[in-house]
């Protein structure tokens, strides 16, 4: 990792679009700040694609492609993306009705076991809304949990034959095989017409935690903010640069370098 100070800006100019996390990344401690919000709009405005790819569930996602300054919303890690092309939103899910009801039924004995041997850990409240997966709660609206408990929340979901990423907030689960960049490569293709393996270097990524690693190692171009030092153990593939300031300050950050960027040496 780099500080963002040692950027070599030319390389932002032909940016198309940004991924970006939600939670620790453009929120700040569970509030989106009207700082990082107007950042969301003058990223769009500036004719960038904007990618929300985030842990949070189908329900909040709906909510998030209808009214917010984005061109879709890829959610719970993975599972799907949403999209609102102006006459209604478009859902758009890598496993039918019938086996994502199959797979919270398997989930049904993880949630069990993890609640019986983690004490501490909750259910997240946005539960509920979740077409995949299952998501533990470690700091969200539970008081903070110590990480060995966090990284046994995650153990026992592997154990158990899922996948588990471990975000700033909530240890995500579920059975399937997908995961933020599966799903962001699906989006951009069928949604922009973009090949993204071929043009990786057209796309920035900011984000803050362990479930953010496939996207952190894809993208040459990723942006992790200043919060992101607390997992940086945790995580292999790092991101190229880091931001002076956490959460949605480092947003704001990231954004003001490609925007003035735009404004110095034009876009595409």
């Amino acid at each position: 990792m780099e500080a963002i100070g040692h950027l070599d800006r030319r390389r932002l100019s032909g940016l198309r679009g940004v991924f970006t996390d939600i939670d620790d990344t453009v929120s700040t401690h569970g509030k989106i700040t009207a700082e990082a919000y107007r950042a969301l709009w003058d990223l769009h405005d500036a004719g960038l694609h904007i990618v929300v790819v985030t842990g949070r569930p189908a329900g909040w996602c709906d909510h998030i492609a209808r009214f917010w300054p984005v061109d879709a919303v890829v959610g719970e890690n993975g599972g799907f993306y949403f999209r609102h092309n102006g006459h209604g939103l478009q859902r758009r899910f890598l496993y039918d009705a019938a086996q994502r009801a199959e797979f919270r039924r398997r989930l049904e004995a993880v949630r069990e076991r993890i609640l019986a041997e983690v004490p501490g850990c909750g259910i997240a409240s946005d539960q509920p809304y979740r077409e995949y997966d299952l998501a533990i709660d470690f700091c969200e609206d539970v008081p903070p949990l110590p990480r060995a408990q966090v990284i046994r929340i995650k153990a026992l979901f592997e154990e158990a034959g899922a996948h588990a990423k471990i975000s700033s907030i909530h240890v995500n689960g579920w059975y399937g095989d997908f995961d933020k960049l599966t799903t962001a490569r699906l989006c951009a293709r069928e949604c922009f017409e973009i090949d993204l393996d071929v043009d990786k270097e057209a796309f920035a990524f900011c984000g803050d935690s362990p479930n953010d690693e496939p996207l952190f190692g894809f993208f040459p171009i990723s942006f992790a903010m200043a919060n992101f030092r607390a997992f940086a153990d945790l995580v292999d593939a790092k991101p190229a640069y880091i931001a002076d300031e956490p959460c949605g300050a480092g947003f704001c950050q990231v954004a003001r370098c490609i925007l003035e960027t735009r404004r110095t040496h034009g876009g595409p």
